[in-house]
């Protein structure tokens, strides 16, 4: 049986994490969606039914019998059960959403999200996290974690760390190969998982709930808050509060990153801030590239989401609620646009359009770095957000 996760109308309004992904390849709580999914289910492979420009490095595979899922929805125990007792022909459906449907291999190849007036509908009345918004992605963040930590612990004990650590309360989970040394772990307010091959510096301080990824590290003396996830392959330092990172990205140097998420090969240079905060506590407002406007969030404390591929140079500053597009460089003094587009390159004073051929150039090299190759899919993909920016 194939597993497929399908991107619905939320594509849209989480832009511009999605513009290089499908939906449930974000990353919330310690795992990607798919990554849950796929552990729950016990799947030892999925795929993704997703934009046609990405389908190509996120290939599409159907097999006789095909679960389809809403990439945008986290799994939980009940919509676990639900989903494995469907059978072929029957879709699980929450008023007019569908969650998932079970299809053979004739109809997986004409599935159509928006119209599944043909299945048998299964009511489903439990409630659900659904990711719909970027900033739904720190608020979640929180319940995610624990799930993981729950979902990945349970019925394991945690790798031994160095006694030069303090640990307080006992929700602490290190994987083998985690290491630390002279930090401070507070988990009475929430779960701290360390990944495999993560690295915990002298004199850092994280209270919970908080998950390093793999390959990851925190910096000499970093001040980590819940709820915050650094997913694999990253490096921070300084201060971070509420906050998803989702893999290869850097904020390695002193400076505030709160309530915000970042992309894939994002960076944040030296003494780079963000705030959080608007001085008369009002509610936050953002770009939604679906209505191609600003929209009220709802919330009070809303920082800065950004792109894969897009980078700050030392000493930026980002308004709140900025919400900055795939592949910009942003660099100079002062306070940049709270809507800085895709391949942007510039600041306050003036911006101009990044050359393509000098992304392309620079990805690649940034890539090499940690060994990872820069695909004619990723060039593909780039080349189409890139089209899709400038009409």
């Amino acid at each position: 049986m194939s597993i497929l996760f399908f991107d619905d109308a939320s594509r849209e309004s989480l832009l511009p994490l999605s513009f290089t992904r499908p939906v449930a390849d974000f990353r919330i709580g310690i795992l990607t969606i798919a990554e849950k999914w796929a552990k729950r289910l016990s799947a030892t492979r999925y795929s993704f039914v997703t934009e046609e420009y990405l389908q190509e490095k996120f290939p599409k595979k159907v097999s006789a019998e095909n679960v389809f899922i809403n990439g945008s929805i986290c799994p939980d125990e009940e919509l676990e059960k639900s989903i494995k007792s469907l059978q072929v022909g029957e879709a699980l459906v929450s008023n007019s959403l569908l969650i998932a449907v079970k299809l053979s291999e004739k109809e997986a190849q004409s599935f159509n999200y928006s119209d599944f007036s043909s299945y048998k509908s299964i009511a489903y009345a439990g409630s659900f996290i659904k990711i719909t918004y970027p900033e739904d992605l720190f608020s979640l963040n929180d319940a995610e974690l624990r799930k993981d930590f729950n979902l990945l612990t349970t019925g394991r004990t945690s790798a031994k760390i160095s006694a030069s650590n303090t640990i307080l309360g006992n929700n602490f989970f290190a994987e083998e190969g985690a290491s630390a040394e002279c930090a401070t772990f507070n988990t009475l307010e929430g779960p701290i998982y360390l990944a495999k091959n993560s690295q915990v510096w002298e004199g850092s301080h994280i209270r919970g709930s908080f998950a390093l990824g793999e390959h990851s590290q925190v910096k000499m003396g970093g001040k980590i808050y819940g709820a915050t996830t650094i997913g694999p392959h990253c490096r921070v330092g300084g201060e971070v509060n509420n906050s998803i990172l989702f893999a290869y990205s850097s904020k390695g140097h002193e400076g505030f990153l709160g309530n915000s998420v970042l992309g894939e090969w994002c960076n944040l240079g030296a003494d780079t801030n963000n705030s959080n905060l608007k001085n008369n506590f009002s509610k936050v407002k953002i770009w939604d590239y679906s209505i191609q406007d600003n929209t009220n969030t709802g919330l009070t404390s809303c920082g800065l989401i950004m792109g894969d591929h897009s980078k700050a140079g030392i000493n930026t500053m980002f308004n709140t609620g900025t919400v900055v597009g795939v592949g910009a460089n942003i660099f100079g003094g002062g306070f940049p646009q709270k809507h800085i587009h895709s391949f942007t390159w510039g600041g306050v004073n003036s911006t101009e359009t990044y050359s393509l051929d000098k992304f392309h150039e620079s990805a690649e090299k940034w890539m090499s770095i940690r060994n990872v190759q820069y695909t004619e899919e990723d060039k593909t993909c780039m080349n189409t957000i890139f089209q899709q920016s400038n009409q």
